[in-house]
């Protein structure tokens, strides 16, 4: 499988009751198909995998399927801290249809490398599909480092990863040294240079809510190399990803920014928490004032092609 473009993790809608709005599920696919992603993530971060129990899981995985018919690659999360329970997730994920799974490391359990890339293999061996590696030690406790890669990148199924350390070093040695692993951003405000140095797609939370912006970057760096181009939007994005890297709220503002645009969101599950009011009105702010510039980027691009084009 190839992993290029733009691969949003869907969020879970949910109702007021806390159980899921799988019509509101289906509305926010059919969101991102139609703004031309190129894969869609289930049981990411961002779709509050953590919060779900087994069967909610396993029902999100199956009904993305039936509602993407093929449309899109589906990659399914299979996120946990027991090994036979991530073989589980996988095996529902390939069960389903799904065509590749999200590995990150158990959490919680501080595996060293050795055991980290020991975990990785059995559960490459019982699912047997494409992988695409999570390394976010942000919430799991653990970097997948050199001693990790050096034993699970001769397997042809270890196919990309996403990388969210927010170390440039990480970033640096996996564009050098793995060639093999197709290298995906998933730290949001690094993107450009995660594109500058050769990443050939973005797992990217805002994918959900600002889908245009983000393929215009994927675009401008990845597949045109216009650099100068590429600075100016993710200049204007950049106040935006702030908030989502630094503010410590990453799914409430991806859901609240849904909310505004007038997708299916609903609460978030606990133990998280609403935004305040306060907090919603920077968002609403910052949102304002990146469409305003985003749009004139736009504007200044499509004018210079017409100018050239007489």
């Amino acid at each position: 499988m190839k992993f290029e473009g733009i691969y949003p993790p869907v969020i879970t809608p949910f109702n007021a009751d806390y159980s899921i709005d799988f019509a509101g599920f289906e509305a926010m696919i059919e969101h991102l198909i139609a703004s031309r992603v190129h894969g869609i993530i289930v049981g990411g971060t961002t779709g509050e995998y953590y919060a779900q129990d087994k069967q909610e899981r396993a029902k999100c995985i199956q009904v993305a399927k039936q509602i993407i018919a093929g449309r899109l690659p589906l990659i399914a999360g299979t996120g946990a801290i027991r090994t036979e329970e991530c073989i589980e997730y996988g095996q529902i994920a390939k069960a389903s249809g799904a065509d590749a799974i999200l590995m990150n490391a158990p959490y919680y359990a501080l595996p060293t490398q050795e055991e980290l890339a020991a975990h990785a293999l059995a559960v490459d061996l019982a699912v047997d599909l494409p992988i695409m590696l999570y390394n976010y030690p942000g919430r799991t406790g653990t970097t997948m480092s050199k001693a990790f890669f050096d034993k699970v990148c001769g397997n042809a199924n270890f196919a990309a990863i996403k990388e969210s350390t927010g170390d440039i070093n990480q970033l640096h040695m996996l564009a050098r040294d793995y060639p093999q692993i197709t290298l995906l951003c998933g730290m949001d405000d690094q993107a450009l240079e995660f594109f500058a140095w050769g990443a050939r797609g973005w797992v990217c939370a805002g994918g959900n809510c600002l889908p245009a912006e983000h393929i215009a970057l994927y675009r401008a760096v990845a597949v045109d190399n216009d650099i100068v181009k590429g600075r100016r939007i993710m200049s204007a994005l950049m106040p935006f990803m702030a908030i989502l890297e630094q503010g410590g709220k990453l799914i409430q503002v991806i859901k609240h920014v849904c909310t505004l645009q007038g997708l299916p969101a609903g609460p978030v599950r606990k133990p998280l928490q609403p935004l305040t009011d306060e907090e919603k009105s920077e968002i609403e702010q910052v949102l304002e004032t990146l469409k305003f510039t985003f749009a004139s980027v736009e504007e200044d691009y499509a004018r210079d092609a017409t100018a050239a084009a007489v």
